[in-house]
């Protein structure tokens, strides 16, 4: 076997790890990440996993990450050549919704469960979710003063409620009507498109 393959073998491993971690975590939160869990899920040996990362902590961060890019990914860049503006801001807020009334993940929003988890804990986790969390409050913010909302911060504030009260109506209680619900708020909150 040349270095090369194994070399590709073990990236190929290790973004398999992190994908079932980000589903893991979704579910039971980023400290129910284990390295015994992952290596028991995936069939491998627990220094099989560790090898990959080291700790713990080297391993929540990788999920972290690989969270985010699935979120702006599955969020962002399908909305990304809407004309800016009103229209750019309604259709972000339409992908957002769609998101996360899709049960994409096992568990719901990566974010919105990682969120309350570390919100209080200081630390690089806190701090890589919260990175997370600050940079798509920074790309609603601009998107809402293209828009020339009035009052964008609190626009993007009420946004983001609705959708953690979508997400919680939605995961929590299994109401049917949430998504219906959702779309009505952000339609009274952004205007009918």
């Amino acid at each position: 076997m040349s270095p090369r393959r194994t070399v590709a073998e073990a990236r190929q491993t290790r973004a398999g790890i992190i994908r079932h971690g980000v589903d893991v975590a979704s579910v039971e939160g980023l400290d129910g990440l284990t390295i015994g869990r992952l290596a028991t899920d995936l069939g491998m040996s627990k220094s099989g996993v560790l090898g990959h990362f080291g700790d713990k902590e080297t391993l929540q961060l990788a999920v972290v990450e690989r969270a985010g890019d699935e979120f702006w990914r599955d969020v962002w860049e399908p909305v990304a050549a809407t004309p800016a503006g009103l229209p750019r801001l309604r259709a972000v807020a339409g992908s957002w919704l769609r998101y996360l009334t899709s049960d994409r993940l096992p568990g719901g929003c990566f974010f919105m469960a990682a969120g309350p988890e570390f919100d209080d804990r200081p630390g690089p986790v806190r701090d890589a979710v919260a990175g997370t969390a600050d940079r798509w409050h920074r790309e609603l913010l601009h998107q809402a003063r293209l828009a020339a909302v009035d009052d964008p911060d609190q626009v993007v504030f009420e946004l983001a409620g609705v959708m953690l009260a979508l997400h919680t109506t939605h995961r929590l209680r299994r109401d049917p009507a949430a998504a219906t619900r959702a779309a009505r708020a952000v339609a009274r909150l952004l205007g009918d498109s």
